[in-house]
């Protein structure tokens, strides 16, 4: 059967000049990337970012400490709200392959609300309004609660996408046998599909571990806010910032090549 033009062009392998244009343009695109590096580098230099004063603060040990400190705060908001939403996520998917409709539109009309809604705004509202109620909570729980709701949301999708992998026959034949449907799902199919899982939903640890970075709104000690303090204190923007960058960077990477690791060793796909 002859392939359409949009699946020509997705599908088929480039030729000889096809090669050549992307060539060309991936080389254009690295020239622009390295001059814009460039450029900032240069206004930087010119604005005395790199004069070793700005530098030197590296040197104290309290500085250290104090991001130490920041980095034990996104630890525990990020362990905390993955540790809920695990479970969190697992609730609104049963809810949303429920056979009774009504749980079943509650628990989809939850996670569209939660997914399509910015976790900042989730923030602002445990900031604001519980305290409106006399309901006082502490700047861990004014992060966690907000992030812990959209990762559950998020999860119970990637929870749906792995039952929706497991093999059909396989739960017909649990339901042949006389397993009741929770039996199935606990015996046959809930095993496969966290195995199925498991690489993503360490990959989206990086998501909530980003998303803790919004704890600068309630001022909850976490990496970020007392970057802006050590920042705040000593002057020096540039480097403080790049540092914590590259904190993030790593931590972030190991927790995507811990990912890949289980999704090769469980022979799964990482579902974005």
């Amino acid at each position: 059967m002859a392939l359409s033009p949009t699946e020509s062009a997705l599908f088929e392998v480039a030729g000889p000049r096809a090669r050549r244009r992307v060539a060309i343009g991936t080389a254009i695109a690295v020239l622009l990337l390295v001059g814009v590096v460039a450029w900032v580098v240069v206004l930087l230099y010119n604005n005395g970012q790199f004069a070793p004063e700005y530098w030197s603060l590296f040197a104290d040990v309290k500085v250290w400490s104090f991001l130490l400190q920041g980095f034990v705060g996104t630890a525990r908001a990020s362990l905390g709200a993955g540790a809920i939403a695990l479970v969190g996520g697992l609730v609104l998917m049963f809810g949303r392959i429920s056979s009774v409709a009504p749980v079943r539109w509650v628990s989809t009309a939850v996670i569209e609300f939660v997914r399509g809604t910015p976790t900042l705004l989730f923030i602002y509202f445990f900031f604001l309004v519980p305290s409106q109620f006399g309901i006082h909570m502490s700047t861990y729980w004014m992060v966690v609660i907000p992030i812990t709701l959209y990762a559950s949301a998020v999860l119970a999708e990637v929870y749906r996408a792995g039952v929706q992998a497991v093999p059909r026959g396989q739960s017909e034949a649990g339901l042949s046998v006389g397993l009741t449907r929770w039996q199935n799902y606990r015996y046959i199919v809930l095993p496969q599909m966290l195995r199925i899982v498991v690489p993503t939903l360490v990959a989206q640890l990086v998501i909530v571990v980003k998303d803790t970075t919004f704890g600068y709104v309630v001022t909850y000690p976490e990496m970020m806010q007392n970057t802006k303090v050590i920042i705040a204190n000593n002057n020096s923007l540039l480097p403080v910032y790049l540092v914590t960058s590259i904190i993030y960077i790593l931590v972030n990477y190991a927790i995507s090549r811990t990912a890949r690791w289980l999704s090769q060793r469980s022979n799964a796909t990482i579902l974005v």
